[in-house]
C-alpha cells in the first residue's frame, strides 16, 4: 500500500538519477520516460531531471551501453528527488563518498528512491532504517539476511514517506505512474500509461514474478501444487516418495505427470530448480560457494559442483568470478 506520496509543487519537481556502474537499463528507462511524457502531454514542464555519476563520466549499464552523465555528485546541485539506479553487484557497493553524499541529501530533506537492487545501496548508507522497502525477488532473501532490521517485502514497489523503491524492470514504470497520479491526478497518469500502451497501472501489492502457471506453460492443478511444494523446499529437498505423498499421488502418477507436461522426471526438474536458485545466489549475494550449496540442499561440495557444471557447463566458483550476466 502506498503511503504519503510526493505533493505537487508550483515549479517543476527536480529529479537526479544517480547511475551506478552496471545499472539496469530497463529500470532506468522505465523511471525517466514517464516524467518526459508527463511534460509532453501536459504542455508544461512538470518535471526536470539530471543524470548524475560519481565523477561526471559516462556510466556503462549491465547491457554494456554507456550513458553520458550531466553532472558529478559535487556538481549535481540539490534535486528534490534522488534515485539510485543500480543493478548487478549492488550488494557489493561500498563507496564511502557516494554513501555520504546520499546521507547528506537525506539530511537536507530530499526524497530518496532506488531501482532494482539499489535498495542495497540505500540500506548500506543507513537510509532505509524505519522505512518499508522492496527489491528484486532475486535479491530478497539476501537483503533480508544482510539487513534484518529493515522491513523488506516482495511487493512490486513501495512508497513510504520520503523513500520509494521498486523491484526494477517495468515495476519502475508503475511506481512512477503512481507518483504522477499523486502529484497531478489520475487523468495524467492514465494518459502517460496509454502513451506507452501500458494497459493497466499496477498497484504496489501486485506480484513481482509471473504466475507459476504462466512460467511453466501448464495449468494442471496437481502439477502446480507439486512444483510449488518443490520451490518451498529447496534447502531441505523432499524425496520423490514425500512429494507423491504430499500431493496425494503415487510415484508412478507423479512421474507420468511431469513427463507429460515438462518432458522430464520430477526429480530432474527439482534438481534444476535447486541449481537455478544456486545460480541466482552466486550472482546476487556474497555467500560463499559452500554456503550457496548448503542453501540449495547439497550436503557435499563436490556433488554440488558436479551437478552445477552439468547444467551450466562451468563450476560454481567460476560463476562467482565471472561478471554476472556474462
Amino acid at each position: 500500500m502506498t503511503d504519503a506520496a510526493p505533493s505537487g509543487a508550483e515549479g517543476p519537481q527536480t529529479y537526479g538519477f544517480f547511475l551506478v556502474p552496471r545499472f539496469a537499463m530497463m529500470a532506468f528507462t522505465s523511471a525517466i520516460e514517464p516524467l518526459r511524457a508527463a511534460n509532453l502531454l501536459s504542455g508544461r514542464k512538470l518535471y526536470d531531471w539530471r543524470i548524475i555519476s560519481r565523477d561526471g563520466a559516462p556510466v556503462a549499464s549491465s547491457n554494456g551501453t554507456a550513458l553520458v552523465a550531466q553532472a558529478s555528485i559535487e556538481s549535481a546541485g540539490k534535486p528534490e528527488n534522488l534515485i539510485v539506479c543500480s543493478g548487478l553487484d549492488a550488494h557489493l557497493f561500498d563507496d564511502r563518498k557516494v554513501l555520504g553524499w546520499l546521507r547528506d541529501a537525506a539530511h537536507r530533506g530530499a526524497r530518496l528512491g532506488a531501482l532494482s537492487d539499489g535498495s542495497f545501496i540505500l540500506a548500506r548508507a543507513g537510509l532505509l532504517e524505519g522505512f518499508r522497502c522492496t527489491i528484486h525477488w532475486n535479491c530478497l532473501d539476501s537483503f533480508a539476511e544482510t539487513f534484518p532490521e529493515i522491513e523488506v517485502s516482495a511487493e512490486l514497489y513501495r512508497i513510504d514517506r520520503k523513500r520509494f523503491t521498486c523491484a526494477g524492470g517495468t515495476a519502475a514504470f508503475d511506481m512512477m505512474l503512481n507518483i504522477l497520479e499523486q502529484d497531478h491526478g489520475r487523468a495524467l497518469a492514465v494518459a502517460v500509461a496509454e502513451q506507452y500502451m501500458h494497459d493497466r497501472i499496477r498497484g504496489d501489492a501486485d506480484r513481482q514474478r509471473i504466475s507459476l502457471r504462466l512460467r511453466i506453460g501448464a495449468s494442471n492443478p496437481r502439477l502446480l501444487e507439486v512444483i510449488a511444494l518443490m520451490e518451498e523446499n529447496l534447502e531441505l529437498p523432499l524425496s520423490g516418495a514425500e512429494l507423491a505423498r504430499e500431493s496425494g499421488m503415487s510415484k508412478r502418477q507423479l512421474e507420468r505427470l511431469f513427463r507429460r507436461y515438462l518432458g522430464r522426471p520430477p526429480m530432474q526438474y527439482y534438481m534444476e530448480l535447486r541449481l537455478q536458485r544456486a545460480h541466482q545466489l552466486l550472482n546476487n549475494t556474497s555467500m560463499s560457494v559452500l554456503e550457496v550449496g548448503v542453501a540449495c540442499g547439497f550436503a557435499s561440495a563436490s556433488h554440488f559442483a558436479k551437478r552445477y557444471r552439468d547444467l551450466y557447463h562451468h563450476t560454481p566458483r567460476s560463476t562467482r568470478l565471472r561478471p554476472a550476466g556474462a
